[in-house]
């Protein structure tokens, strides 16, 4: 039976670099519903060397899943650049922090915000279900630290605010890195690429009064006592 998976390998046959793409949510189901399902994902992982590219776009999931593969991408002996181009909120937003490098698009999300569960009992139970969500939301902690250098208590008050942040505040709090860059305008600039001296003569040519062509010269007379000598030399 063939595992159903939410991420995705592809090879670049021209630079050989692999590209791994989370697209959608980090399904509890699908990570938990078969046990071989995290150690394949490693397996994949860890199959080749080199730096790989992780495309995510993912509103989130299961924080356990998220933290599994978190690890994984830390141990990852190679680079790990991860570029954000839809969102990447709750648990996908731990997932990013693995990246060496992480780039967001200019439209893109970012959402970090305190770990949820569902429980039911007593008075009890609920403490129980309390205390392990302040330790999950410890542990999510540390990875936004290690990436920002930002206080845990500055990390802490973002997340029990529900903080969004577009690519510059994802920048200015140290979530990110930079912005996706458009590689086509980039190589394309040199075409606008002018000479400021060349366009000003070429203005001046435009406006400069045109030069009236001169006047062919009037054809030289011959005097009238030439013409009577020649006409008696002829006559004689």
């Amino acid at each position: 039976m063939k595992v159903k998976k939410f991420w995705n390998w592809v090879r670049d046959e021209t630079t050989g670099e692999r590209t791994l793409y989370l697209d959608g949510v980090i399904s509890e189901d699908t990570w938990w519903g078969d046990e071989i399902t995290p150690a394949m994902f490693k397996s994949e992982l860890f199959a080749e060397k080199g730096d790989i590219t992780i495309w995510l776009n993912s509103p989130g999931g299961d924080c356990i899943a998220a933290s599994q593969i978190y690890a994984m991408l830390m141990d990852y002996p190679h680079n790990v650049t991860v570029k954000i181009d839809g969102i990447a909120a709750s648990a996908a937003s731990v997932v990013a922090m693995a990246g060496t490098k992480v780039l967001m698009a200019p439209t893109a999300l970012m959402m970090v915000h305190n770990p949820l569960t569902v429980a039911i009992g007593d008075s009890e139970e609920m403490q129980k279900a309390m205390d392990m969500l302040a330790e999950v939301k410890e542990s999510i902690i540390n990875a936004y630290q290690i990436k920002t250098n930002q206080s845990r208590v500055k990390i802490s008050h973002w997340m029990d605010s529900e903080t969004w942040m577009n690519a510059n505040k994802a920048m200015e709090l140290g979530f990110a890195d930079g912005v996706l860059e458009d590689n086509k305008r980039q190589q394309a600039t040199p075409t606008y690429a002018f000479s400021r001296r060349a366009v000003t003569n070429s203005l001046l040519d435009k406006v400069k009064p045109k030069e009236q062509p001169q006047p062919k010269p009037a054809p030289q007379g011959v005097p009238v006592e030439s013409l009577e000598r020649r006409l008696n030399l002829i006559i004689h």
